[in-house]
């Protein structure tokens, strides 16, 4: 499938960088390739409005997309960069047409590859993770480094997006990005997640004008953001985990999850930190402490416990950001 893609972009960084600059450009000659991974996420630790924007606080696991960009000079004579890319991406094929766009790219022949385990409409961060990783890959092609900052405007571009593109945990404004705070490492924490079936489309969740709902939850997602933000500060996964269970219970009223209360019972059964969900998806996820090592005893328990589940996963928390595979160019 190839897709040409011409997008205006504006607010950010406009380096008159040539293909040229480095390495010659002859016929379909490769000008540059890059490959980077981006994690998914296990839906949100808080997600809601607070002091008039939206936010949420990321959630990054060890579940990756990976995406290789190579660039050759087009030789058609056309103004539009050619994107050929896999069926089923249109929004990853987007990222990468804006990031070259935004770096004064154009007229080229653009291979995208994507490899990514991460299910689709769950809250597990797909869409996030393919955007970060194809706006990385296609920037360090062209032999620019973009910051998160700068991943993030562009991302959101596309749709709105998690915070996965920041180190450690980040607290974003995951619709307009106004806000993006980088909270810290992450505690000790594993994932017990459990999934019911389902899918939510994030651009057709946030279509919908909920904010009266959110801020109904002012008063609880205030006091799941304080103790997170503290959790975070003290490397303290308990604390963590009664922020991230506040705000899964004021998310009741955004997006119900009949589920819920059966697993915070198993959570409390078990001794478990907390719970947290994917406030816009169907995951419902177990936080535990991962000094404990109880993560894969628990994992087994769950799959025991609720052999409704269409899926059952086991997951350790990590800082976000772009781990770069390879470059060359």
């Amino acid at each position: 499938m190839t897709i040409a893609f011409r997008y205006p972009v504006s607010n950010l960084p406009k380096e008159p960088s040539s293909p040229t600059s480095y390495r010659q450009a002859h016929g379909s000659a490769l000008l540059g390739v890059a490959e980077a991974r981006a994690p998914g996420s296990c839906g949100e630790l808080v997600q809601g409005i607070h002091r008039g924007g939206y936010f949420l606080v990321s959630c990054p696991v060890d579940f990756y997309s990976r995406v290789r960009v190579e660039l050759r000079s087009g030789g058609s004579g056309k103004v539009e960069n050619e994107i050929d890319a896999p069926e089923g991406f249109d929004k990853t094929c987007q990222a990468v047409a804006l990031t070259l766009d935004s770096l004064n790219q154009s007229g080229l022949a653009v291979r995208v590859e994507i490899s990514s385990p991460i299910p689709r409409g769950k809250g597990l961060g797909s869409s996030s993770a393919d955007a970060t990783a194809a706006i990385a890959a296609a920037s360090l092609a062209c032999g620019k480094e973009l910051t998160p900052e700068e991943i993030a405007c562009l991302a959101l571009r596309v749709e709105p997006t998690d915070g996965v593109m920041f180190p450690g945990i980040a607290l974003f404004d995951h619709r307009a990005g106004t806000v993006m705070e980088r909270l810290g490492p992450p505690p000790p924490l594993e994932i017990v997640a459990l999934d019911w079936g389902g899918n939510v489309d994030t651009l057709d969740f946030n279509r919908v004008d909920r904010r009266s709902l959110w801020e109904s939850a002012a008063e609880e997602t205030a006091q799941a953001l304080a103790l997170v933000r503290r959790g975070i500060q003290e490397g303290e996964p308990v604390l963590v985990g009664q922020g991230a269970t506040i705000s899964a219970l004021a998310g009741q009223r955004v997006l119900p999850k009949q589920e819920l209360a059966r697993v915070i019972e198993f959570a409390e059964a078990n001794g478990a930190a907390g719970v947290n969900v994917a406030h816009s998806g169907t995951v419902i996820g177990v936080l535990l402490d991962a000094r404990q090592k109880r993560g894969l005893s628990i994992f087994r328990r769950a799959k025991a416990e609720f052999p409704e589940a269409e899926a059952v996963h086991h997951f350790r928390v990590l800082g976000g950001g772009v781990r770069v595979v390879k470059t060359a160019a």
